[in-house]
């Protein structure tokens, strides 16, 4: 496929779906999908350091535009955001510049950070470190004309400390004109409580606004806001990267048995390899607790793949309406459900499925429990993973050829009947109504049976403590890159199982 064709699809159908359903392209964003974006880029190829000077440039530029020369006082701190600031400082070396560093330049937290420190030094521009709130005061930014205020980025949560505090009451006792990188510091950049923040003039956030930019009273701290493009490309917020599984490698340090997630894989009777391979890659992917529920034919050779699954056996050789009682039971224990794997399609199974299926408070469906029945009870707590020919027998037409038509089927497919749909295929397609994202970890090795169950199980875990669409964009992008590192060593000759043994591998925080 050739993917700058598929791009220039997707700008066509980004424009068209937002004129359809009256939303504007240029959406707010949270922090956390920012700094998602941010390591996609580096995923791409683009470095941060880049971007900051990208980011430094435009803040300079402003300036600018503000004062043809006079007195520029920089406050910044230890993080990119200050980074973005000392970019700025060597753009305005023709002005009056002091760089003001809270803290000292060997606790700058990046090397992108720590990169453009190092280029100031071996210039003229005046440089301080304040290394608590005593070495602040008044004089430092007397007679500014501008403080470019470069505190703190999206990160900021919680109490400020000093000497960060006594830095922001500075500035805004300043009486100078004061230019905000990102957000004002201090201020939440998603709309939450804060204890303090600068009151900027000029707010210069970056790519996308930041939805804490546009709740109430937010003015009264950003003064004008501007979205400056930096240069990140569409690839980045579209294309499922490194950034996007970040969340899902999180844990507290204290953490009990069952705490990270619990699993019910309801599968078998007609296959029992399936729904072995969908708890495994539930494990792997950090599940606690994986049960699998299955029918007594299947049971113990399901067992038998790992000592580490927990296995219930049903009534008989295929899952029936006689086993719901127990199936429910099992349900109000367990996080997630992850249905389908290998049940056959047997008239009286699909019945009981139908029948589970509102029972479940999160759910992945799959494969042979993906039947036109299933549409009608479809919601937002489901998230499906057919392949091709499993979405047209949902639809009950072929899913189109062309990307564009493609994205706008699912993306029509899941607001009609508000469910998440992660499409598998050469490049995979993951839509809950309102966005579309796409995947092209992967490779033409992953054909072999199997690996779509181990997709399942994977994100089941994901989603056991998470949102539905994010946790499906990061089960399709870890199953595909799980699958190339088991390609670099098996080539065509790897297997579903060997995909989940580099779960882990992928999954490394």
């Amino acid at each position: 496929m050739n993917e700058s064709y598929f791009i220039i699809s997707l700008n066509s159908l980004i424009n068209y779906k937002c004129s359809r359903v009256k939303l504007p392209i240029m959406h707010a964003i949270t922090s956390s999908r920012m700094a998602a974006i941010d390591a996609n880029c580096e995923y791409l190829g683009i470095k941060r350091l880049q971007l900051m000077e990208n980011a430094g440039a435009a803040v300079a530029r402003a300036v600018k535009e503000r004062i043809s020369s006079g007195k520029v006082v920089i406050v910044a701190g230890r993080g990119n955001n200050g980074g973005d600031a000392f970019v700025a400082a060597r753009h305005l070396s023709a002005y009056d510049v002091t760089v003001i560093l809270i803290g000292k330049k060997e606790e700058l937290k990046t090397q992108e950070a720590a990169h453009n420190w190092k280029a100031l030094e071996n210039t003229s521009i005046q440089l301080i470190e304040a290394t608590d709130s005593t070495a602040l005061d008044g004089s430092m930014i007397k007679d500014a004309d501008v403080i470019i205020d470069g505190i703190f980025g999206t990160g900021i949560r919680g109490k400020i400390h000093e000497p960060e505090s006594t830095a922001i009451d500075l500035i805004n006792g300043s009486g100078a004109f004061v230019i905000s990188v990102d957000v004002p510091s201090g201020f939440d950049p998603d709309g939450g409580e804060f204890e303090k923040s600068v009151h900027a003039g000029l707010t210069l956030t970056f790519h996308k606004m930041k939805a804490g930019l546009l709740s109430e009273n937010a003015h009264e701290y950003t003064g004008e806001i501007r979205v400056v493009d930096i240069g990140i490309p569409l690839e980045a917020e579209f294309f499922i990267g490194p950034g996007d599984i970040q969340p899902f490698l999180k844990r507290p340090a204290i953490s009990h048995k069952g705490d990270a997630g619990r699993v019910l894989v309801i599968g078998g009777g007609a296959y029992s390899g399936a729904p072995a391979l969908a708890a495994l890659g539930a494990l792997r992917a950090g599940a606690d607790i994986v049960t699998v529920a299955a029918p007594r034919n299947v049971s113990d050779i399901i067992a038998s793949f790992s000592p580490n699954l927990i296995v219930r056996a049903l009534s008989g050789d295929r899952l029936v309406e006689d086993d719901i009682p127990v199936i429910s039971g099992l349900i109000g224990k367990h996080d997630v459900v992850v249905m389908g794997m290998g049940l056959g399609t047997a008239d009286e199974t699909l019945s009981a499925v139908k029948k589970i299926v509102p029972l479940c408070k999160k759910a992945i469906i799959d494969a042979d429990a993906l039947t036109p029945e299933l549409v009608p009870i479809l919601n937002r707590n489901i998230i499906i993973t057919p392949h091709a020919g499993e979405m047209k027998r949902l639809a009950g037409v072929d899913v189109p050829h062309d990307q564009k038509e493609k994205i706008e089927f699912i993306m029509d497919f899941a607001r009609e009947n508000e469910v998440n749909v992660l499409i598998k295929g050469a490049i995979d397609i993951i839509s809950d109504g309102i966005e579309a994202r796409a995947n092209r970890s992967g490779n033409a090795g992953m054909t072999v049976g199997g690996t779509g169950d181990v997709l399942a199980g994977l994100t089941g875990a994901l989603y056991a403590k998470h949102e539905a669409f994010p946790a499906a964009c990061a089960g399709a992008f870890i199953n595909g890159a799980a699958g190339d590192l088991a390609f670099e060593e098996f080539g065509y000759g790897l297997l579903a199982t060997d995909v989940i043994d580099y779960i882990p591998a992928v999954m490394k925080a």
